[in-house]
């Protein structure tokens, strides 16, 4: 029996826009747990309606901006590196997927993927566990092919010990260097024996999955080969086709250079109307493996807009919850590598990725109360990237998807995985960003909903969580004085207090960030900060290099008389916010 292909995300995940970033932080075992009001997503005839429980689908009409409407520009404001309040922006680090890694399986966490007879068994394992065969010397994988080049009753048994040893990579560095190695596995992968072929392309598979990029650079002669079997009958064939090739493409540019002449894309094209879910994951593996690469953006994904994969991709992550999680994660991915290329957003608009991409979070949502998939985790994580790099280009898309269940939703997803994959934690604060960054809409729907207490909730999360959050009141307090009042009726202040307290000058910096804007635009705010003793927070701040002149600025803000910040602030103020 065969086992499934090991389904971690690439460890080279977000290239080629990659950003190194710090493993984001588990949450403690007791940690918060999110506490909503009373909405939630519900089916009816029509599509998805928000409505409180017990009675779906009653539509609300969109919140009016709270009183005092849009604020002026915004103040000027001294940033730290991290500081990008009102600013939508890209999601390419790789902290979040560090949590991801975390949150699966270990053995399945490798940038190659592997799919193995279970021969555990027949070789001695116990229990299904994988054992690595000791490496053979020169003369025993010398004799090995020999036995397999020999057209005799052993050739079959001699082809499976082979295929047994190149699990070691010593053993498959001896094989490749071996004159006419791969010249005769070739030649039994392209036979009419079909046990002989499989157990060839097996023993190509195992090459493929080597670490060492002289090896699957050897393995060179065999991808005309590989891509003109994808049009096969057999399932099982064709998928350990795919991965061999999968695996060669993220090993080798010279295998990515001499796969785009032989026309690999048409060929995934051709595949992706596949009704196999096997099949059709596979293919995503490839492909995402192809989008990977540094040169994609200029010489892979023009080829892919150019073909019917873009439709075909949006098309099956759309219906992941329908036909198969497995492929939609794959090409949900896909979808996220070609928005990080910012050469493809336009068309992917044009084919209406926004909508469709909000209708399945929205979809996604309505899952959770219910029994989700498993591994929905591994869809959500990719959509919402996928949505916020979209909002994250200079376009309209806002306009696009203004619609109050979008918030609703995002909160659902948080409230189901924030204990156990609190990676996606940041992944919708980041989508909630960009939502909020622009324009007013968001901002006064989230506080219209009464979600405001559950994001401040969020603050203690994690360092990352801390600063998305802090963000994400930025765009609203910066929205002007109604907002700000808004903000201070609600018990924000009181948290904002201890966060002024934290070691992190970047979660620190955007609370004073947060502070000048509640200062300027709702002085209550400032005269209230200071009796419940936050001056004194402050104070501390006033020896920390990269706080100090902001802190300062602030602590003379709260000393003026009430009302005095936002009209007319002292000079002092001024140069220390520009």
């Amino acid at each position: 029996m065969r086992s499934p292909p090991q389904r971690g995300r690439p460890s080279s995940l977000l290239k080629p826009q990659q950003q190194d970033g710090a493993p984001a932080e588990p949450l403690p075992r007791e940690g918060p747990i999110l506490v909503l009001p009373g909405w939630e997503l519900g089916r009816r005839r029509g599509g998805l309606g928000l409505g409180p429980r017990g009675s779906p689908g009653s539509g609300r009409a969109p919140a009016a901006a709270p009183s005092g409407g849009r604020a002026g520009p915004r103040p000027p404001f001294p940033r730290l590196p991290g500081d990008t309040s009102g600013i939508r922006q890209v999601v390419t680090g790789t902290d979040s997927i560090t949590a991801l890694r975390k949150a699966r399986r270990q053995e399945q966490l490798v940038s190659k993927r592997l799919l193995r007879e279970d021969t555990a068994a027949e070789e001695g394992g116990q229990d299904g566990a994988e054992i690595v065969p000791d490496p053979l010397s020169e003369d025993e994988v010398l004799e090995l092919l020999r036995g397999v080049q020999r057209a005799s009753e052993d050739r079959k048994r001699s082809l499976t010990r082979l295929r047994w040893a190149l699990q070691n990579k010593e053993t498959q560095q001896k094989f490749v260097r071996l004159d006419g190695s791969i010249r005769t596995l070739i030649g039994l992968f392209t036979s009419s024996l079909a046990d002989m072929q499989m157990e060839a392309a097996r023993c190509l598979h195992e090459l493929s999955h080597s670490s060492d990029p002289a090896v699957a650079e050897a393995c060179l002669p065999v991808t005309s080969y590989l891509l003109t079997y994808l049009s096969g009958h057999s399932i099982e064939f064709t998928e350990l086709c795919l991965y061999t090739l999968g695996n060669l493409v993220v090993e080798s540019k010279a295998v990515r250079k001499q796969l785009l002449p032989q026309g690999i894309i048409p060929v995934l094209a051709s595949c992706i109307q596949s009704p196999h879910e096997a099949v059709l994951e596979g293919l995503g593996y490839v492909l995402s493996q192809l989008l990977q690469a540094k040169e994609a953006p200029t010489e892979i994904i023009p080829l892919v807009l150019d073909s019917v994969l873009p439709q075909h991709m949006l098309q099956l992550v759309c219906s992941g919850l329908r036909a198969g999680i497995g492929a939609a994660v794959e090409f949900a991915w896909c979808l996220h590598y070609i928005i990080c290329s910012h050469t493809a957003n336009a068309a992917l608009l044009s084919l209406g990725a926004l909508p469709a991409l909000t209708s399945l979070l929205l979809d996604l949502a309505s899952e959770i109360p219910q029994d989700a998939p498993e591994g929905l985790e591994l869809l959500v994580c990719p959509v919402l990237r996928c949505l916020s790099n979209l909002l994250a280009e200079e376009t309209d898309c806002e306009v696009q998807i203004q619609d109050e269940r979008l918030l609703v939703a995002l909160f659902l997803i948080l409230q189901c995985f924030l204990q156990q994959h609190p990676f996606i934690v940041q992944e919708c604060l980041w989508l909630l960003n960009n939502l909020t960054a622009d324009k007013p809409f968001f901002c006064s729907t989230l506080l219209s909903l009464d979600l405001l207490p559950a994001l401040l909730q969020l603050l203690p999360c994690s360092q990352m969580a801390s600063v998305l959050v802090l963000t994400v009141l930025c765009n609203i307090a910066e929205k002007g004085p109604g907002y700000c009042q808004q903000l201070h009726q609600q018990p924000a202040l009181p948290l904002l207090l201890p966060t002024l307290t934290l070691p992190n000058p970047e979660v620190v910096g955007q609370c004073l960030e947060l502070l000048h804007l509640l200062f300027l635009h709702w002085p209550e705010a400032a005269a209230d900060f200071v009796r419940q003793g936050g001056h004194r927070a402050l104070e501390q701040h006033q020896s920390t290099p990269e706080l100090q002149e902001r802190a300062r600025a602030l602590l003379d803000m709260v000393g003026q008389p009430l009302g005095a910040s936002a009209f007319s602030p002292c000079h002092a103020t001024l140069s220390a916010f520009s």
